[in-house]
């Protein structure tokens, strides 16, 4: 028995996607007028896409501030943080080395 709780102590669960969240913390909050859960949905997807093709942090906060014409550097974050943590966690990671050495620009 006690061998049974020890091999599911050292096999640490599978990260797995969850739209619903994703969606739910992405339409509920202004800023983003996405046209339907689709569009939405795509453009997490399109964000996790440039992770996994090592788009360095600072362009995706580019390219989320020219998409939806803001200058708020936590809006454009915390779209990204949504789409890694609910569609992509396994590049959690890769998106957090990208963002280390990230300085938002100064007022």
């Amino acid at each position: 028995m006690a061998l049974v709780v020890i091999a599911g102590v050292l096999v640490a669960p599978q990260a797995r996607a969850d739209e619903v969240a994703y969606l739910i913390n992405v339409t509920v909050r202004p800023g983003y007028h996405f046209a339907n859960a689709d569009d939405a949905l795509g453009y997490g997807r399109g964000i996790c896409d440039k992770i996994a093709h090592d788009r360095p942090y600072g362009l995706l906060i580019s390219d989320l501030k020219a998409d939806f014409a803001t200058a708020d550097d936590y809006q454009a974050s915390y779209l990204i943080t949504q789409a890694a943590n609910e569609l992509c966690p396994s590049m959690i990671w890769q998106l957090r080395r990208s963002a280390a050495d990230h300085q938002p620009p100064t007022s």
